[in-house]
């Protein structure tokens, strides 16, 4: 695949990136470059590759999914300057 000068700017007016005229022909390489870089990795082998969570293989830390500390809405609603029927009252903000 390959940009072309229009492409690239109108991929830069699509970014809200500014881009002077003499660096079009620039940007146009490099992104040219960046597309052929993944066209390469599309070439890779990926069958039986599990996906990763990072570098080094670990197991993520699991705990049971229990309330610990529920059942007091009364003391956290008396903490607010305003409520009503156990909810936050606050300022309007939008008219």
């Amino acid at each position: 695949m390959s940009v072309d000068t229009e492409t690239v700017r109108r991929v830069a007016h699509l970014a809200r990136i500014a881009v002077a005229e003499g660096e079009l022909e620039n940007l146009r390489g490099e992104l040219n470059a960046i597309l052929a870089f993944v066209e390469h990795l599309a070439e890779v082998d990926i069958a039986g590759v599990e996906p990763m969570t990072s570098v080094t293989p670990m197991a993520l830390k699991t705990r049971e999914d229990k309330v610990t500390d529920g059942g007091i809405a009364d003391a956290i609603i008396a903490n607010a300057p305003a409520h009503e029927h156990h909810f936050f009252l606050v300022p309007k903000v939008v008219e």
